[in-house]
C-alpha cells in the first residue's frame, strides 16, 4: 500500500442496526477496487472485516475493524462498526476516530432502533454524515419509502435529507444507480458508466434541481450565480455540497446493495467528494499543561494520536490501534504515553486491513494505523512527544448495568482470574469488573447478555481461563431499630484446662457512624483487660452478620458487666461470649434488612411510557418524576437494586430496543418484611447445612 498524506486520506465509520449489511458492503468496496480477489461472505465467515473467530460462530460483528480502500488516489479508512446494542463502545470508538459517518439503512426495515443509536452518537461527535439505503436486491425492497422515512427522521434532528443517488430498478432487478451530481449511471459495482435509463430522466433533473438548491446554501457567492445562471457546474455544485455536508446541514442520500457488489464504486467517489478529510474535519481538542489546545491535522505539527482500540492476541501479542490527530508517527520511533507516564517504542509499525497487516514506515496526520508489542499502553491513552505533553479526552461510554458474577472454572484458574479481567476491560471500555466488598464476589459489568457471554468466552480462548457466570448476591446490610441487652455465659469444663467467660450488653442503633464499642464497667467483676477479645468477638459478626449473613451497621454496643474466673477465664471465651451475648441482643433489637435503592433514569419514547412505569410499579418502584424532551420521556425512579438485575433485557423487550437508563445508587432502606424472610431463611438454612458437615 503506496503512503498517502493527509489531505487523501478520509475517515468513515460505517454505522447501523445490526444487520444492514455493513460488512458486506466493507467487502464489496475491497472487491470492487481490486484490494480482493473474491467477495467473502458473512455465511461462510470469510469477510475481511469480521475475522474473529467468535464473530464467525455468531455471524455478527462483535468488533470493529479498520478496512482501507484505494481509490482514485486516495485511500479511506472504512471502519466497520457492530449493530447489535451490546457491543456498542466499538461503535463508539469507531465514530471518536472517523471525521464522517455513514449510516446504513436495511431498504426494507427502513429506520429502525439501531439507526437512532448510530444517529445519537454520530451526533454526539458532530460528524457529517451520510445515509446509504442498503440491500437494494431485497424481496421488499422500496427506496421511495425508506427515503420518505429517512427525510422524515433528518427533519425531526433538524437536518434535511436529500439525494445523490436513485436506484435503475429495485428488489432483484436492482442493476445500478443514477449519480444526480453527475448525471450519469453508474451499471453494477459502478465500473460501467452509462447515460440514465429514459424512464429515470424526469427524477433525475428533479433530484438534479434540488441538489443544486442545496449546494447554492453553501456559499453566497454560489447563491448569488445560481440566481444568475440557474444553474451551477459539477464542481461548484461539489463545492457548495461539501460546505452544507461538513457543516451537517443536510444529509446525502444513496443506494446501494452490498452483497451483490452494485453502488460500491459511485459511493466511494462521492466519499472522496463530500466527506471531508482529516484536514476539514470536525475540530479535536487536547488537553496541554495547562489548557485545551486545538489540534491541527499536519506532520509539522505537536504529536498527539488517540488509542481507540487495543487487542490481545495469544500469537501476535497485543494489538493497539491508534489515530494520529497531529504530527507524524515514523517506525521504530519513541513516542510519550502521557496518561501512563511511560515511554514506548513503536516497532511494529502497519497499517491493518482486518487481520492482515501491512508495515508502514510512516504514519501522516490524520491516519488509522496500528503497532504491536507496547508494553503499558491501553484503549484511551494518547502519545505525544514528551517535551510537549498532550491528552485527547476519551469519548463517553455508556455505563456498564447488567452485572453478572464470576467464578472461576476450577482451581486452576482462580489465580488467572483477576489479571485476566484487567485485561479484557483494558481492552473494552464498556467492561468493568469489581470485588464487591459486601458479597465478597467477583462482578462483571458489561452492556447486556451477548456482551457479557463474549468476554467470558474470551476468556477461555484467548487467556485459557475458564470462568463460570451466576446471578451477582445484592449487597445487603442487617441492621437493628431498637435497644436490647443480652448475657452469654461461656463455660467448657470438659477435660484439660478449662475456659470461663460471661458478658452481660446493651446494643442500641447508632447513627453517627457504623460501630461504636464502650464500656460501662464498674467494680472488679470483669476486668477491662477482656474488652478488646470481646470487641473483637462482635465485630467478626458483624462482618459476617448476626442473622441473614450481610454485615451489619450503625450499631452501638455498650459492655455493663460479666463475671470472669481466675483460672479458667482466656480472652478466647470472652471472643465467644461476647459474640454469643451479642447475637442474642440482635433478635431482641427488632433486627432488619437494609436494601440498596438505585435511582434509575429510564429514557423512553413517549408512547412507552406507561408500559415502563407499570414494570417500575411491579419492581417496587417508586417514581419521582419525568423529564420530556422531543419524543421521549425520562422517568426517575427509586427502585431497590434486587429487582434491576436484569433490567438492561426487559427496558429492551418493553421498548423494542429504544429505550436506555442509567443508575446510581441513591440509599439503603429497609427491606420488607415479606422480601426479607425468605432471605434470612436461606441463610439460616446455608448454616445448619455447613454444621452438619
Amino acid at each position: 500500500m503506496k503512503e498517502y498524506t493527509t489531505e487523501f486520506l478520509r475517515n468513515v465509520a460505517l454505522v447501523s442496526h445490526g444487520g444492514a449489511g455493513k460488512t458486506m458492503l466493507a467487502e464489496a468496496f475491497l472487491h470492487a477496487t481490486g484490494a480482493a480477489t473474491r467477495l467473502g461472505k458473512v455465511e461462510d465467515g470469510t469477510t475481511v472485516s469480521d475475522y474473529d473467530d467468535e464473530e464467525n460462530r455468531r455471524k455478527i460483528s462483535i468488533y470493529s475493524s479498520v478496512i482501507p480502500i484505494e481509490h482514485r488516489d486516495h485511500k479511506i479508512n472504512v471502519i466497520d462498526a457492530p449493530g447489535y446494542t451490546d457491543f456498542v463502545g466499538e461503535a463508539i470508538s469507531a465514530l471518536s476516530v472517523a471525521d464522517g459517518a455513514i449510516i446504513l439503512v436495511d431498504a426494507v426495515a427502513g429506520v429502525e432502533v439501531g439507526t437512532e443509536l448510530a444517529w445519537r452518537y454520530a451526533e454526539e461527535f458532530k460528524l457529517p454524515r451520510f445515509f446509504v439505503i442498503n440491500k437494494m436486491d431485497r424481496d421488499n425492497a422500496d427506496f421511495e419509502k425508506t427515503y420518505a422515512a429517512l427525510e422524515e427522521f433528518a427533519r425531526t434532528h433538524g437536518k434535511r435529507a436529500i439525494k445523490v443517488h436513485l436506484p435503475i430498478g429495485e428488489k432483484h432487478n436492482f442493476k445500478g444507480v443514477v449519480d444526480i451530481i453527475g448525471m450519469k449511471s453508474y451499471m453494477g459495482d459502478g465500473k460501467t458508466i452509462a447515460e440514465i435509463p429514459a424512464d429515470l430522466k424526469d427524477a433525475a433533473e428533479k433530484a438534479h434541481f434540488a441538489l443544486v438548491e442545496a449546494a447554492a446554501e453553501g456559499e453566497d457567492e454560489l447563491m448569488e450565480k445560481y440566481l444568475e445562471n440557474g444553474s451551477l457546474s459539477d464542481e461548484e455544485m461539489v463545492r457548495g455540497l461539501e460546505d452544507v455536508v461538513y457543516a451537517g446541514e443536510f444529509i446525502p442520500v444513496f443506494c446501494a446493495a452490498g452483497g451483490h457488489e452494485i453502488g460500491a464504486i459511485a459511493l466511494l467517489n462521492d466519499i472522496i467528494d463530500l466527506m471531508p478529510s482529516p484536514k476539514n474535519a470536525p475540530k479535536r481538542m487536547a488537553q496541554n499543561k495547562d489548557s485545551e489546545e486545538e489540534l491541527k491535522p499536519s506532520d509539522a505539527e505537536p504529536l498527539a494520536a488517540y488509542v481507540w482500540k487495543t487487542t490481545a492476541d495469544p500469537f501476535v501479542g497485543k494489538m493497539t490501534y491508534f489515530r494520529v490527530f497531529s504530527g507524524s508517527i515514523q517506525a521504530d520511533a519513541r513516542v510519550w504515553n502521557q496518561n501512563k507516564n511511560a515511554e514506548e517504542r513503536m516497532a511494529g509499525l502497519h497499517l491493518q486491513r482486518g487481520k492482515e497487516g501491512i508495515p508502514a514506515k510512516v504514519v501522516h496526520a490524520g491516519d488509522i494505523a496500528s503497532v504491536s508489542k507496547l508494553t503499558v499502553t491501553a484503549t484511551g491513552d494518547t502519545f505525544c512527544d514528551k517535551s510537549h505533553p498532550l491528552t485527547v479526552e476519551k469519548p463517553k461510554f455508556p455505563a456498564a448495568l447488567y452485572r453478572v458474577a464470576i467464578a472461576p472454572k476450577t482451581q486452576a484458574d482462580a489465580a488467572k482470574i483477576s489479571p485476566t479481567l484487567t485485561r479484557l476491560c483494558e481492552e473494552d471500555m464498556t467492561l468493568t469488573w469489581q470485588n464487591d466488598p459486601i458479597t465478597h464476589e467477583t462482578v462483571l459489568q458489561g452492556m447486556g447478555d451477548q456482551h457479557i457471554d463474549v468476554a467470558v468466552h474470551r476468556a477461555q480462548t484467548k487467556f485459557q481461563v475458564g470462568l463460570v457466570t451466576h446471578e451477582p448476591k445484592i449487597p445487603y446490610r442487617e441492621g437493628i431499630t431498637r435497644k436490647a441487652a443480652a448475657q452469654y455465659r461461656h463455660k467448657k469444663q470438659s477435660g484439660g484446662a478449662g475456659q470461663f467467660g460471661e458478658v452481660h450488653l446493651r446494643i442500641e442503633p447508632y447513627h453517627d457512624g457504623d460501630f461504636e464499642f464502650t464500656d460501662e464497667l464498674v467494680g472488679m467483676n470483669l476486668s477491662k483487660s477482656y474488652l478488646p477479645p470481646i470487641e473483637k468477638g462482635i465485630k467478626a459478626t458483624m462482618e459476617r452478620g448476626a442473622f441473614a449473613g450481610y454485615p451489619m451497621s450503625n450499631v452501638k454496643v455498650i459492655v455493663y458487666d460479666g463475671k470472669e474466673h481466675e483460672v479458667d477465664s482466656k480472652p478466647v471465651a470472652f471472643e465467644i461470649a461476647g459474640r454469643e451475648a451479642f447475637k442474642l441482643a440482635v433478635q431482641d433489637a427488632g433486627p432488619v434488612l437494609f436494601e440498596p435503592i438505585m435511582e434509575v433514569r429510564v429514557t423512553v419514547p413517549d408512547a412507552n411510557m406507561g408500559d415502563v412505569m407499570s414494570d417500575l410499579n411491579t419492581r417496587r418502584g417508586r417514581v419521582q418524576g419525568t423529564e420530556s424532551e422531543h419524543g421521549s420521556t425520562t422517568v426517575i425512579a427509586l427502585v431497590p437494586m434486587a429487582e434491576t438485575t436484569r433490567y438492561t433485557t426487559q427496558i429492551r423487550s418493553i421498548t423494542g430496543g429504544r429505550g436506555y437508563f442509567t443508575m446510581e445508587l441513591h440509599h439503603y432502606d429497609v427491606v420488607p418484611s415479606h422480601v426479607a424472610a425468605p432471605i434470612i431463611e436461606a441463610h439460616k438454612k446455608e448454616m445448619e447445612a455447613k454444621k452438619e458437615e
